[in-house]
Protein backbone atom coordinates (compact mmCIF):
# COMPACT_ATOMS: atom_id res chain seq x y z
CA UNK A 1 0.00 0.00 0.00
CA UNK A 2 1.35 3.38 -1.01
CA UNK A 3 2.78 5.53 1.74
CA UNK A 4 0.83 8.45 0.29
CA UNK A 5 -2.50 7.13 1.59
CA UNK A 6 -3.76 9.70 4.09
CA UNK A 7 -6.74 8.04 5.81
CA UNK A 8 -7.89 4.48 6.27
CA UNK A 9 -11.28 3.48 7.64
CA UNK A 10 -11.09 -0.04 9.05
CA UNK A 11 -13.71 -2.48 10.37
CA UNK A 12 -16.54 -1.11 8.24
CA UNK A 13 -19.36 -2.82 6.39
CA UNK A 14 -19.86 -1.21 3.01
CA UNK A 15 -23.05 -0.54 1.09
CA UNK A 16 -21.05 0.31 -2.02
CA UNK A 17 -23.89 0.67 -4.56
CA UNK A 18 -21.26 -0.48 -7.05
CA UNK A 19 -23.06 -2.16 -9.97
CA UNK A 20 -20.31 -4.80 -10.18
CA UNK A 21 -21.15 -6.12 -6.70
CA UNK A 22 -23.82 -8.83 -6.81
CA UNK A 23 -24.94 -8.59 -3.19
CA UNK A 24 -27.91 -6.37 -2.21
CA UNK A 25 -26.78 -2.76 -1.69
CA UNK A 26 -23.45 -3.81 -3.23
CA UNK A 27 -22.57 -4.95 0.28
CA UNK A 28 -19.05 -5.90 1.32
CA UNK A 29 -18.61 -6.87 4.97
CA UNK A 30 -15.66 -6.20 7.26
CA UNK A 31 -13.66 -3.98 4.92
CA UNK A 32 -11.06 -1.22 4.96
CA UNK A 33 -11.33 1.90 2.76
CA UNK A 34 -8.17 3.75 1.73
CA UNK A 35 -8.36 7.47 0.86
CA UNK A 36 -5.78 9.78 -0.66
CA UNK A 37 -6.75 13.41 -1.08
CA UNK A 38 -10.40 13.45 -2.05
CA UNK A 39 -10.40 10.02 -3.73
CA UNK A 40 -10.99 6.44 -2.69
CA UNK A 41 -7.87 4.62 -3.84
CA UNK A 42 -8.38 1.07 -2.55
CA UNK A 43 -10.75 -1.24 -0.67
CA UNK A 44 -9.56 -4.40 1.06
CA UNK A 45 -11.11 -7.06 3.25
CA UNK A 46 -9.83 -6.79 6.81
CA UNK A 47 -8.33 -10.29 6.70
CA UNK A 48 -6.21 -9.24 3.72
CA UNK A 49 -4.60 -6.26 5.43
CA UNK A 50 -0.87 -6.23 5.86
CA UNK A 51 1.16 -3.45 7.45
CA UNK A 52 -0.68 -0.12 7.29
CA UNK A 53 1.25 3.01 6.27
CA UNK A 54 2.63 4.65 9.39
CA UNK A 55 1.80 8.10 8.06
CA UNK A 56 -1.90 7.37 7.52
CA UNK A 57 -4.64 8.30 9.95
CA UNK A 58 -6.49 5.09 10.85
CA UNK A 59 -10.16 5.41 11.84
CA UNK A 60 -11.87 2.40 13.41
CA UNK A 61 -15.43 2.04 12.13
CA UNK A 62 -16.19 -0.50 14.90
CA UNK A 63 -18.47 -2.56 12.66
CA UNK A 64 -20.61 0.34 11.49
CA UNK A 65 -22.01 0.65 7.99
CA UNK A 66 -20.50 3.01 5.46
CA UNK A 67 -22.50 4.30 2.49
CA UNK A 68 -21.78 6.85 -0.20
CA UNK A 69 -22.71 10.37 0.80
CA UNK A 70 -26.35 11.15 0.20
CA UNK A 71 -27.28 13.28 -2.79
CA UNK A 72 -30.42 15.44 -2.81
CA UNK A 73 -30.78 15.84 -6.56
CA UNK A 74 -33.79 18.18 -6.68
CA UNK A 75 -34.29 21.17 -4.38
CA UNK A 76 -35.49 24.77 -4.56
CA UNK A 77 -33.53 25.53 -1.41
CA UNK A 78 -32.85 29.22 -2.11
CA UNK A 79 -35.90 31.46 -1.73
CA UNK A 80 -37.34 34.21 0.45
CA UNK A 81 -40.61 34.34 2.36
CA UNK A 82 -42.81 31.39 3.23
CA UNK A 83 -46.29 30.19 2.41
CA UNK A 84 -47.51 28.84 5.73
CA UNK A 85 -50.61 31.05 5.57
CA UNK A 86 -51.52 29.49 2.22
CA UNK A 87 -51.22 26.09 3.86
CA UNK A 88 -53.77 27.21 6.43
CA UNK A 89 -56.06 28.66 3.76
CA UNK A 90 -56.05 25.46 1.71
CA UNK A 91 -56.96 23.43 4.77
CA UNK A 92 -59.79 25.88 5.41
CA UNK A 93 -61.14 25.24 1.92
CA UNK A 94 -59.64 28.00 -0.23
CA UNK A 95 -58.85 27.01 -3.80
CA UNK A 96 -55.53 27.53 -5.55
CA UNK A 97 -57.22 30.13 -7.76
CA UNK A 98 -58.52 32.07 -4.75
CA UNK A 99 -55.09 32.09 -3.14
CA UNK A 100 -53.46 33.25 -6.36
CA UNK A 101 -56.01 36.04 -6.81
CA UNK A 102 -55.13 37.30 -3.35
CA UNK A 103 -51.45 37.51 -4.23
CA UNK A 104 -50.45 34.05 -3.04
CA UNK A 105 -49.01 31.08 -4.88
CA UNK A 106 -45.64 31.05 -6.58
CA UNK A 107 -45.80 34.76 -7.35
CA UNK A 108 -45.78 35.56 -3.63
CA UNK A 109 -42.44 33.75 -3.40
CA UNK A 110 -41.26 35.58 -6.51
CA UNK A 111 -42.10 38.94 -4.92
CA UNK A 112 -40.20 38.11 -1.72
CA UNK A 113 -37.23 36.61 -3.56
CA UNK A 114 -36.86 39.57 -5.91
CA UNK A 115 -36.73 41.88 -2.89
CA UNK A 116 -33.93 39.93 -1.17
CA UNK A 117 -30.20 40.51 -1.60
CA UNK A 118 -27.79 37.68 -2.30
CA UNK A 119 -26.59 37.78 1.32
CA UNK A 120 -30.17 37.63 2.58
CA UNK A 121 -30.94 34.66 0.32
CA UNK A 122 -27.86 32.87 1.65
CA UNK A 123 -28.80 33.45 5.29
CA UNK A 124 -32.38 32.32 4.71
CA UNK A 125 -31.14 29.13 3.06
CA UNK A 126 -28.62 28.20 5.75
CA UNK A 127 -31.06 26.45 8.16
CA UNK A 128 -32.49 24.38 5.31
CA UNK A 129 -29.06 23.36 4.06
CA UNK A 130 -27.81 22.52 7.54
CA UNK A 131 -30.88 20.34 8.14
CA UNK A 132 -30.10 18.34 5.01
CA UNK A 133 -26.43 18.04 5.91
CA UNK A 134 -27.18 16.80 9.42
CA UNK A 135 -29.03 13.85 7.90
CA UNK A 136 -26.13 12.92 5.63
CA UNK A 137 -26.45 15.03 2.48
CA UNK A 138 -23.02 15.62 0.96
CA UNK A 139 -24.25 16.87 -2.45
CA UNK A 140 -27.28 19.05 -3.14
CA UNK A 141 -28.81 20.44 -6.30
CA UNK A 142 -30.21 23.97 -5.94
CA UNK A 143 -32.48 25.58 -8.53
CA UNK A 144 -33.35 29.15 -9.31
CA UNK A 145 -36.90 29.78 -10.49
CA UNK A 146 -38.34 32.28 -8.02
CA UNK A 147 -36.75 35.34 -9.62
CA UNK A 148 -38.23 35.19 -13.13
CA UNK A 149 -36.12 38.13 -14.30
CA UNK A 150 -32.42 38.28 -15.14
CA UNK A 151 -31.17 39.94 -11.95
CA UNK A 152 -33.17 37.86 -9.48
CA UNK A 153 -32.54 34.55 -11.26
CA UNK A 154 -28.80 35.17 -11.27
CA UNK A 155 -28.87 36.29 -7.64
CA UNK A 156 -30.47 32.99 -6.64
CA UNK A 157 -27.68 31.11 -8.39
CA UNK A 158 -25.05 33.35 -6.82
CA UNK A 159 -26.51 32.54 -3.40
CA UNK A 160 -26.38 28.81 -4.20
CA UNK A 161 -22.73 29.04 -5.22
CA UNK A 162 -21.94 30.96 -2.03
CA UNK A 163 -23.51 28.21 0.07
CA UNK A 164 -21.15 25.74 -1.62
CA UNK A 165 -18.18 27.93 -0.74
CA UNK A 166 -19.21 28.33 2.91
CA UNK A 167 -20.16 24.75 3.72
CA UNK A 168 -18.59 21.30 3.27
CA UNK A 169 -21.17 20.21 0.69
CA UNK A 170 -21.08 19.91 -3.07
CA UNK A 171 -23.60 22.26 -4.69
CA UNK A 172 -24.89 21.66 -8.20
CA UNK A 173 -26.97 24.46 -9.70
CA UNK A 174 -29.86 24.48 -12.17
CA UNK A 175 -31.22 27.57 -13.90
CA UNK A 176 -35.00 27.22 -13.70
CA UNK A 177 -35.97 30.57 -15.19
CA UNK A 178 -38.68 28.72 -17.16
CA UNK A 179 -40.51 27.83 -13.92
CA UNK A 180 -43.55 30.09 -14.21
CA UNK A 181 -44.74 33.00 -16.31
CA UNK A 182 -43.78 36.25 -14.55
CA UNK A 183 -46.46 38.91 -14.11
CA UNK A 184 -44.73 41.21 -16.59
CA UNK A 185 -45.24 38.59 -19.33
CA UNK A 186 -48.60 37.12 -18.30
CA UNK A 187 -50.02 37.79 -21.78
CA UNK A 188 -46.91 36.87 -23.75
CA UNK A 189 -45.10 33.78 -22.49
CA UNK A 190 -43.19 33.45 -25.78
CA UNK A 191 -41.56 36.82 -25.17
CA UNK A 192 -40.46 35.62 -21.75
CA UNK A 193 -38.93 32.49 -23.28
CA UNK A 194 -37.10 34.82 -25.66
CA UNK A 195 -35.65 36.59 -22.62
CA UNK A 196 -34.67 33.30 -20.98
CA UNK A 197 -32.90 32.04 -24.10
CA UNK A 198 -31.27 35.25 -25.29
CA UNK A 199 -30.29 36.87 -21.99
CA UNK A 200 -30.65 34.78 -18.83
CA UNK A 201 -29.06 31.54 -20.04
CA UNK A 202 -26.06 33.28 -21.66
CA UNK A 203 -25.48 35.40 -18.54
CA UNK A 204 -25.64 32.40 -16.21
CA UNK A 205 -23.26 30.44 -18.43
CA UNK A 206 -20.78 33.31 -18.77
CA UNK A 207 -20.60 33.79 -15.00
CA UNK A 208 -20.34 30.05 -14.36
CA UNK A 209 -23.45 30.08 -12.21
CA UNK A 210 -25.37 27.15 -13.71
CA UNK A 211 -24.46 23.52 -14.29
CA UNK A 212 -27.77 22.75 -15.96
CA UNK A 213 -30.98 24.31 -17.22
CA UNK A 214 -34.39 23.16 -15.98
CA UNK A 215 -37.93 23.81 -17.24
CA UNK A 216 -41.51 23.24 -16.07
CA UNK A 217 -43.29 21.61 -19.01
CA UNK A 218 -46.95 21.72 -18.06
CA UNK A 219 -50.29 23.24 -19.04
CA UNK A 220 -49.98 25.82 -16.24
CA UNK A 221 -46.40 26.70 -17.19
CA UNK A 222 -44.63 26.22 -20.55
CA UNK A 223 -45.42 24.22 -23.66
CA UNK A 224 -43.21 21.52 -25.12
CA UNK A 225 -42.25 23.85 -27.96
CA UNK A 226 -41.21 26.57 -25.52
CA UNK A 227 -39.23 24.10 -23.44
CA UNK A 228 -37.45 22.83 -26.54
CA UNK A 229 -36.26 26.36 -27.25
CA UNK A 230 -34.77 26.45 -23.74
CA UNK A 231 -33.08 23.07 -24.27
CA UNK A 232 -31.50 24.28 -27.49
CA UNK A 233 -30.17 27.43 -25.81
CA UNK A 234 -28.80 25.35 -22.93
CA UNK A 235 -26.98 23.02 -25.35
CA UNK A 236 -25.50 26.01 -27.17
CA UNK A 237 -23.97 27.16 -23.88
CA UNK A 238 -22.71 23.76 -22.74
CA UNK A 239 -25.23 23.29 -19.94
CA UNK A 240 -26.91 20.07 -18.84
CA UNK A 241 -30.65 19.44 -19.24
CA UNK A 242 -33.18 18.73 -16.49
CA UNK A 243 -36.97 19.02 -16.58
CA UNK A 244 -40.10 19.08 -14.41
CA UNK A 245 -42.44 16.95 -16.52
CA UNK A 246 -45.64 14.91 -16.38
CA UNK A 247 -46.52 16.12 -12.87
CA UNK A 248 -50.11 17.18 -13.55
CA UNK A 249 -50.71 15.89 -17.08
CA UNK A 250 -48.86 14.12 -19.86
CA UNK A 251 -47.32 16.76 -22.12
CA UNK A 252 -44.70 14.26 -23.41
CA UNK A 253 -41.99 16.40 -21.84
CA UNK A 254 -39.98 13.38 -20.71
CA UNK A 255 -39.55 12.09 -24.25
CA UNK A 256 -38.66 15.58 -25.42
CA UNK A 257 -36.05 16.03 -22.70
CA UNK A 258 -34.62 12.58 -23.41
CA UNK A 259 -34.09 13.59 -27.06
CA UNK A 260 -31.80 16.30 -25.69
CA UNK A 261 -29.93 13.77 -23.50
CA UNK A 262 -31.41 15.10 -20.28
CA UNK A 263 -29.68 14.08 -17.07
CA UNK A 264 -33.04 13.69 -15.35
CA UNK A 265 -36.75 14.28 -15.63
CA UNK A 266 -38.59 14.89 -12.39
CA UNK A 267 -42.05 14.29 -10.83
CA UNK A 268 -43.35 12.11 -13.77
CA UNK A 269 -46.60 10.90 -12.18
CA UNK A 270 -48.34 10.99 -15.60
CA UNK A 271 -45.44 9.48 -17.56
CA UNK A 272 -46.43 6.85 -20.16
CA UNK A 273 -44.50 3.89 -21.55
CA UNK A 274 -43.41 5.81 -24.64
CA UNK A 275 -41.75 8.36 -22.41
CA UNK A 276 -40.16 5.64 -20.27
CA UNK A 277 -38.73 3.96 -23.37
CA UNK A 278 -37.25 7.26 -24.55
CA UNK A 279 -35.65 7.77 -21.14
CA UNK A 280 -34.20 4.26 -21.14
CA UNK A 281 -32.69 4.82 -24.58
CA UNK A 282 -31.12 8.15 -23.55
CA UNK A 283 -29.95 7.03 -20.09
CA UNK A 284 -32.11 9.71 -18.47
CA UNK A 285 -32.81 9.33 -14.75
CA UNK A 286 -36.33 9.44 -13.30
CA UNK A 287 -36.22 11.66 -10.21
CA UNK A 288 -39.12 10.88 -7.87
CA UNK A 289 -40.39 13.48 -5.42
CA UNK A 290 -42.61 11.91 -2.77
CA UNK A 291 -42.65 15.08 -0.64
CA UNK A 292 -44.70 16.96 -3.25
CA UNK A 293 -46.92 13.90 -3.77
CA UNK A 294 -47.61 13.88 -0.02
CA UNK A 295 -47.99 17.62 0.54
CA UNK A 296 -50.34 18.11 -2.41
CA UNK A 297 -52.29 14.96 -1.49
CA UNK A 298 -51.88 13.55 -4.98
CA UNK A 299 -53.32 10.15 -5.91
CA UNK A 300 -51.68 9.49 -9.29
CA UNK A 301 -48.60 7.36 -8.65
CA UNK A 302 -45.50 7.50 -10.83
CA UNK A 303 -45.13 4.41 -13.09
CA UNK A 304 -42.65 2.52 -10.91
CA UNK A 305 -43.26 -0.84 -12.60
CA UNK A 306 -42.66 0.63 -16.06
CA UNK A 307 -39.44 2.22 -14.85
CA UNK A 308 -38.33 -1.11 -13.43
CA UNK A 309 -39.34 -2.95 -16.60
CA UNK A 310 -37.22 -0.69 -18.79
CA UNK A 311 -34.39 -0.43 -16.24
CA UNK A 312 -34.60 3.35 -15.94
CA UNK A 313 -32.51 4.58 -12.97
CA UNK A 314 -34.68 6.12 -10.24
CA UNK A 315 -33.43 8.94 -8.03
CA UNK A 316 -35.27 10.18 -4.93
CA UNK A 317 -35.12 13.80 -3.74
CA UNK A 318 -36.86 16.18 -1.35
CA UNK A 319 -38.08 18.83 -3.83
CA UNK A 320 -37.55 21.22 -0.90
CA UNK A 321 -39.59 24.32 -1.77
CA UNK A 322 -42.00 26.72 -0.04
CA UNK A 323 -45.16 25.85 -1.92
CA UNK A 324 -45.51 22.12 -2.51
CA UNK A 325 -42.78 20.35 -0.52
CA UNK A 326 -41.41 22.28 2.48
CA UNK A 327 -39.38 19.19 3.33
CA UNK A 328 -35.80 19.50 4.57
CA UNK A 329 -35.39 15.79 5.35
CA UNK A 330 -34.02 13.40 2.74
CA UNK A 331 -34.40 10.53 5.22
CA UNK A 332 -38.14 11.21 5.40
CA UNK A 333 -38.28 11.34 1.60
CA UNK A 334 -36.73 7.86 1.53
CA UNK A 335 -39.45 6.52 3.80
CA UNK A 336 -42.17 8.28 1.78
CA UNK A 337 -40.85 6.74 -1.45
CA UNK A 338 -41.06 3.30 0.14
CA UNK A 339 -44.48 3.90 1.69
CA UNK A 340 -46.28 5.79 -1.09
CA UNK A 341 -44.49 4.48 -4.19
CA UNK A 342 -43.78 0.93 -2.91
CA UNK A 343 -40.09 1.23 -3.70
CA UNK A 344 -37.69 -1.01 -1.81
CA UNK A 345 -35.13 0.31 0.69
CA UNK A 346 -32.37 -0.72 -1.71
CA UNK A 347 -34.03 1.20 -4.57
CA UNK A 348 -34.49 4.39 -2.59
CA UNK A 349 -30.95 4.30 -1.19
CA UNK A 350 -29.61 3.81 -4.72
CA UNK A 351 -31.81 6.81 -5.54
CA UNK A 352 -29.89 9.11 -3.19
CA UNK A 353 -26.46 7.69 -4.04
CA UNK A 354 -25.62 6.15 -7.42
CA UNK A 355 -28.74 7.34 -9.25
CA UNK A 356 -28.76 10.71 -7.53
CA UNK A 357 -25.26 11.29 -8.87
CA UNK A 358 -26.39 10.33 -12.37
CA UNK A 359 -29.26 12.82 -12.12
CA UNK A 360 -26.64 15.54 -11.61
CA UNK A 361 -24.45 14.37 -14.47
CA UNK A 362 -21.85 13.20 -11.93
CA UNK A 363 -22.25 9.45 -12.04
CA UNK A 364 -18.58 8.89 -12.83
CA UNK A 365 -17.42 10.68 -9.67
CA UNK A 366 -20.05 10.31 -6.95
CA UNK A 367 -22.57 7.91 -5.51
CA UNK A 368 -20.54 4.70 -5.20
CA UNK A 369 -17.83 3.34 -2.93
CA UNK A 370 -15.12 2.06 -5.24
CA UNK A 371 -11.59 3.08 -6.18
CA UNK A 372 -11.46 6.22 -8.27
CA UNK A 373 -14.64 7.74 -6.85
CA UNK A 374 -14.76 10.86 -4.71
CA UNK A 375 -14.46 10.06 -1.00
CA UNK A 376 -17.89 11.40 -0.04
CA UNK A 377 -18.93 8.90 2.60
CA UNK A 378 -21.19 8.38 5.60
CA UNK A 379 -20.46 6.17 8.59
CA UNK A 380 -23.62 5.02 10.36
CA UNK A 381 -24.42 3.27 13.64
CA UNK A 382 -26.92 0.86 12.07
CA UNK A 383 -27.29 -2.90 11.77
CA UNK A 384 -28.46 -2.87 8.15
CA UNK A 385 -28.81 -0.27 5.36
CA UNK A 386 -32.59 -0.76 5.31
CA UNK A 387 -32.79 1.14 8.61
CA UNK A 388 -32.04 4.38 6.75
CA UNK A 389 -35.35 4.15 4.89
CA UNK A 390 -37.28 2.48 7.72
CA UNK A 391 -36.80 5.06 10.47
CA UNK A 392 -36.67 8.84 10.47
CA UNK A 393 -36.32 11.43 13.20
CA UNK A 394 -33.41 9.53 14.80
CA UNK A 395 -30.01 10.35 13.37
CA UNK A 396 -27.49 7.47 13.51
CA UNK A 397 -24.68 9.28 11.66
CA UNK A 398 -21.28 8.86 13.25
CA UNK A 399 -19.22 10.58 10.55
CA UNK A 400 -20.04 12.65 7.50
CA UNK A 401 -17.09 12.72 5.10
CA UNK A 402 -16.76 15.08 2.13
CA UNK A 403 -13.76 14.85 -0.18
CA UNK A 404 -11.96 12.59 2.26
CA UNK A 405 -12.35 15.02 5.20
CA UNK A 406 -14.60 14.41 8.19
CA UNK A 407 -17.12 17.25 7.99
CA UNK A 408 -19.88 16.71 10.54
CA UNK A 409 -22.39 19.55 10.89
Amino acid sequence: MSESVERIWINVNLATFDRSEAAPYGARLNQAVFVRGDLIVDIKAMEQLDNLPASAEVIDGRGGWMTPGMIDAHTHLVFAGNRAREFELRLEGASYQQIAQEGGGILSTVKATRAATVDELVELAVPRLEALMREGVTSVEIKSGYGLNPEAELNMLRAARELGRRYPVRVSTSLLAAHAIPPEYKDDSDAYIDLVCSEIIPAAAEEGLADAVDVFCETIAFSANQCERVFKAAKEHGLGIRAHVEQLSNQHGAALAARYDAWSVDHIEWLDEEGVEAMAKAGTVATLLPGAFYFLRETKLPPIELLRKHKVPMAVATDLNPGSSPLASLRLALNMACTFFRMTPEEVLAGVTRHGAMALGQGEELGQIRPGMKADLLLWDIESPAELAYQFGVNPIRQRIVGGEVANV
